[in-house]
């Protein structure tokens, strides 16, 4: 997906709050933010949102402490919901359509995403998920491929599963848990971040959430919040490029390889006006594509 002239003051926004977060002061926070201004005018608007993302984040850390200002946050992501890991089981158990509920909480789970709202109560968020799921889980039908996606699995027997955020990887895990219980062969390679970037997950996060147990867990080698293709490993695109199934997971793996010919389902809620209106859905609507 390329960049639109709407996605630059969310740019900025995402440089005030990651600054912020890495206790920059506010004569720091104004040279990011000279900077972030050279760097949006030779910014090709041709290439995807996540790539400027790098930029924003790189400045931050050039000009700061560096390390990872969301580490503590991730951390609370991943407590918190592992918290209700159990009630999410619940869930999928008692509903009629236990991988169709899945896929739904696992689009849930995407709204853990501080790169979108910029600033997060991680714990409102689980606790709307969890008594407001009926108002969540708003379904598109011409965005929400059920059918192509289950014959999908059925035709496959290994997925690339490509992780978005910490926290909401729990929510995958409940997703990954059900297709393993249709398909006990099938082989599930988990992929993450190959270092911080916002509250991406990384392998210490599919660690501690137990993805570890269920799938083998790699890094893409990016370092950009989605997966893009020019910043990834030659690994990973062996990988990549070979696979028979890819489910994407977020809106920054949306906007990295939205357009790309794999075989890839995008999966996630459309959670800005930008990326919604590129789509043709409504913002707000859980979206399950196949194009």
């Amino acid at each position: 997906m390329k960049t639109y002239l709407e996605c630059i003051p969310c740019f900025f926004k995402q440089a005030l709050e990651a600054a912020v977060m890495a206790e920059a002061d506010q004569k720091t926070q104004k040279l990011i933010f000279d900077e972030l201004c050279l760097a949006v005018r030779e910014f090709d608007l041709e290439a995807s949102p996540p790539e400027m993302g790098r930029v924003i984040y790189n400045l931050v850390q050039m000009h700061t402490l560096g390390g990872d200002p969301f580490k503590k946050r991730k951390e609370q992501s991943n407590q918190l919901a592992l918290s209700i890991y159990k009630q999410l089981q619940e869930k999928v158990s008692k509903s009629e359509d236990r991988l169709l509920t899945a896929l739904e909480l696992a689009i849930a789970g995407n709204i853990i995403d501080y790169g979108v709202k910029n600033s997060l109560n991680v714990e409102e968020e689980i606790k709307k998920i969890l008594e407001k799921e009926s108002e969540l889980l708003r379904q598109n039908k011409e965005f929400f491929a059920y059918a192509q996606f289950k014959a999908a699995l059925s035709a496959t027997d290994e997925i690339l599963y490509l992780a978005d955020n910490a926290g909401e990887i729990v929510f995958d895990k409940i997703l990954i848990e059900e297709i393993k219980k249709d398909y006990p062969k099938m082989k599930i390679i988990f992929v993450v971040k190959e270092k911080p970037i916002i509250n991406d997950a990384l392998a210490e996060d599919a660690k501690i959430c137990g993805i570890d147990q269920l799938a083998e867990v790699i890094s893409s080698g990016a370092d950009t919040p989605g997966t893009v293709i020019s910043r990834c490993s030659r690994e990973f695109l062996k990988l990549y490029y070979n696979s028979k199934l890819i489910i994407s997971k977020g809106q920054g793996n949306f906007e990295a390889l939205y357009g790309n010919t794999e075989p890839i389902f995008f999966l996630f809620m459309a959670k800005c006006q930008v990326v919604a209106k590129d789509i043709g859905c409504m913002q707000g609507d859980f979206i399950l594509l196949n194009r």
